[in-house]
């Protein structure tokens, strides 16, 4: 079986297991036209349920929980898995695991997560677009830590010996894709907010190494940023639905998967046996069925207006 590595990044509240949630949930309805199917293992599958029924059972009126200590204000790395394998079958062909890593590691276990960031294929960057927008972006970088993350990249994404790819994926973001004009405000944001982040990965040395995208999450599709209360100087987002009958409706949570399967086939298409891809190349290689499944499903990714490819388009497109 072949593993493949996700780095998630954020803080706590950020809503990365809404991501992950609403990216198992709305896959089955994106992929339905595909041979693919993606199964949740091991505990991974109750959490996403839990996870599953909170988002389905969301109040009218609700208030995001604050974000605190970091990136995460958890103690322990998070581990997430999926099996990627062919529909009606019973093997598992690729396991994709997202990691969440404690913020309390940045600063007491950098070289372990050094070492992970470098072994992982793609890291994924959840960035609270409430925080970044509201209010002139008062409270982004106490909440997105914007500077700790840029720094995790500046001390693990040097010398790369294989191609990286690096998702932005706004989340809580309903409120900023209701039109082109909102969408692009939060483009720009992302891409000012973010300049030192870019600015390093867009050097000489990674340019042509590192893809970037920034493809916008509606986790639950039905709920809109109403207002911020701050409570002891600390903000609490409160949203709130259209209406009492709004569903759990998420959009746009399966472009990160579609990036991240468009970014592993494109280096089976090089056919060159870049450090951990080496294992990318015998599997597809051996199972052509598989690989034209997930042609199929990267595909889409070009039909996604919200999304954009901020730099690496040749280590992306698939013929």
């Amino acid at each position: 079986m072949t593993e493949i590595k996700i780095t998630m990044l954020g803080p706590s509240s950020v809503g990365k297991t809404s991501l992950l949630t609403a990216m198992y949930e709305q896959f089955k309805d994106v992929a339905s036209g595909t041979r693919l199917q993606l199964t949740p293992v091991g505990d991974s599958g109750i959490l996403l349920q839990d996870r599953l029924s909170e988002l389905k059972n969301l109040p009218d009126t609700f208030t995001s929980i604050k974000a605190e200590g970091g990136i995460s204000n958890s103690n322990k790395v998070s581990v997430f898995k999926f099996d990627l394998g062919k529909r009606g079958k019973n093997n598992s062909l690729l396991t994709l695991q997202f990691l969440d890593y404690p913020g309390g590691y940045h600063k007491d276990k950098q070289e372990y997560l050094t070492q992970q960031l470098t072994e992982c294929v793609a890291v994924l960057v959840a960035i609270d677009a409430t925080a970044l927008m509201e209010e002139g972006g008062r409270w982004h970088d106490s909440v997105n830590r914007p500077q700790q993350i840029t720094e995790l990249f500046e001390n693990t994404y040097i010398n790369l010996d294989s191609p990286r790819l690096v998702i932005l994926a706004p989340v809580k973001c309903e409120k900023y894709l209701q039109d082109s004009e909102s969408l692009r405000k939060l483009h720009k944001a992302i891409r000012e907010s973010y300049k030192n982040l870019l600015n390093h990965l867009r050097s000489e040395e990674l340019l042509t190494k590192v893809a970037v995208v920034v493809t916008p999450v509606q986790t639950v599709g039905s709920v809109f940023f109403s207002r911020i209360d701050v409570i002891e100087e600390s903000p609490q987002f409160v949203f709130r639905k259209p209406n009492a009958a709004a569903k759990y409706n998420p959009k746009g949570s399966e472009q990160p998967l579609r990036y991240l399967l468009s970014f592993l086939l494109k280096r089976y298409d090089e056919q060159r046996a870049w450090g951990f891809f080496k294992l990318i190349l015998a599997l597809l290689n051996r199972d052509t069925e598989f690989k034209d499944a997930i042609r199929q499903f990267t595909f889409a990714c070009v039909r996604d207006s919200s999304s954009e490819v901020v730099q690496g388009q040749l280590l992306l497109t698939v013929d």
